[in-house]
């Protein structure tokens, strides 16, 4: 469900972007700075967007990494407190 929710979402912007593009090539100079901006700006939201799902992928290597921490440590407390 979230995958196909990322996917519509990019679908949008890449259609969006394909929209500017072309508005860009046929507009006057008078609405280029206009697209130019407005590029840009969607440049910056997907770097934004890719900065937070390497974040959240991070986290979620850190959380692996706790919880495997705590069931060895689990593990080995019962290990030498029962033998």
């Amino acid at each position: 469900m979230e995958k196909s929710a990322k996917s519509e979402a990019a679908l949008r912007r890449c259609a969006k972007a394909a929209f500017l593009l072309y508005s860009f090539n046929s507009s006057n100079s008078n609405h280029q700075e206009k697209w130019e901006r407005e590029i840009h700006d969607l440049k910056i939201q997907l770097a934004r967007e890719r900065f937070m799902k390497k974040k959240m992928k991070l986290c979620a290597m850190a959380e692996l990494f706790l919880q495997l921490l705590l069931c060895l440590s689990v593990w080995s407390f019962f290990l030498f407190y029962f033998l």
